[in-house]
């Protein structure tokens, strides 16, 4: 008859002990209460927990990648837009993510919404596209600062995609064909004021000796000679025979 209770008394010991084994993973930490006490972290390996008088809850270190959902964000331009991110983060500090908030990755995301649409908020629309790194510094640096009395840290967050709607599109499209085409308008006055000047640089250079441009006409008949049999009516500049005109005026009044 003692022999039931001690076979009772022996399993419930066995069960005892078992659950008093915890093992934990190396990226695993235990954070202990004793009679709702906080007492202390363990792990990793294994590690005796009291049963009844202790109670255990495990907290993963390793890395948590959190998808932030679109977010309906306007910009400083008033301008609407919908923007999500994903957030990277980890618990440092296990009793701290136990002890001063309910669920850790839940409190992490919505923070991260709400600071998203904050931060995004202060900016034009040509910030989001244009400075996506300081926007995501900025963003990180906010929730960072946030949850750090939580035992988290965020070590980056990256946003994925700014998304207009088509209208938005059409204008910016429409935008950047007007700038191309500025563009274009400039570089060819450019070009013009450029070319202007060489000209004028050119015109000076063959002005300083009238044998230059008398050099400089004789090339430009030698060019036509060399376009077929079109007969091209070319004007004989004074400056050109002036020089002939008085050899035969000189010539004549020495015959006299």
């Amino acid at each position: 008859m003692l022999q039931i209770p001690l076979i009772v008394v022996g399993v419930f010991l066995i069960a005892l002990l078992v659950n008093a084994i915890k093992i934990l993973k190396e990226y695993e930490r235990g954070v202990i209460f004793t009679l709702g006490r906080f007492t202390g972290i363990k792990g990793p390996g294994l590690i005796i927990v009291i049963p009844v008088i202790q109670q255990m809850s495990r907290v993963d270190l390793r890395t948590i990648v959190l998808d932030v959902p679109k977010q309906d964000v306007i910009s400083r331009d008033n301008v609407s837009v919908k923007v999500n991110a994903v957030v990277y983060f980890r618990i440092v500090d296990p009793a701290k993510a136990i002890i001063q908030v309910a669920n850790p990755f839940e409190a992490t995301s919505q923070l991260a919404q709400t600071t998203l649409r904050s931060v995004l908020g202060q900016h034009e629309l040509d910030e989001m596209l244009s400075q996506r790194e300081k926007l995501n510094a900025d963003v990180q640096k906010i929730l960072d600062d946030s949850t750090d009395i939580w035992g988290i840290k965020v070590s980056h967050v990256e946003i994925k995609h700014v998304d207009l709607d088509e209208s938005m599109i059409r204008a910016m499209a429409q935008q950047a064909e007007a700038e191309r085409s500025r563009r274009a308008k400039v570089i060819h006055a450019d070009g013009e004021k450029q070319a202007a000047a060489a000209l004028v640089q050119a015109a000076r250079e063959l002005g300083a000796d009238p044998r230059a441009i008398q050099l400089r006409y004789l090339q430009t008949l030698t060019g036509l000679s060399t376009q077929g049999t079109t007969t091209i009516v070319f004007p004989l500049p004074m400056d050109l025979i002036s020089p002939l005109l008085k050899a035969s005026t000189g010539g004549s009044d020495t015959s006299r």
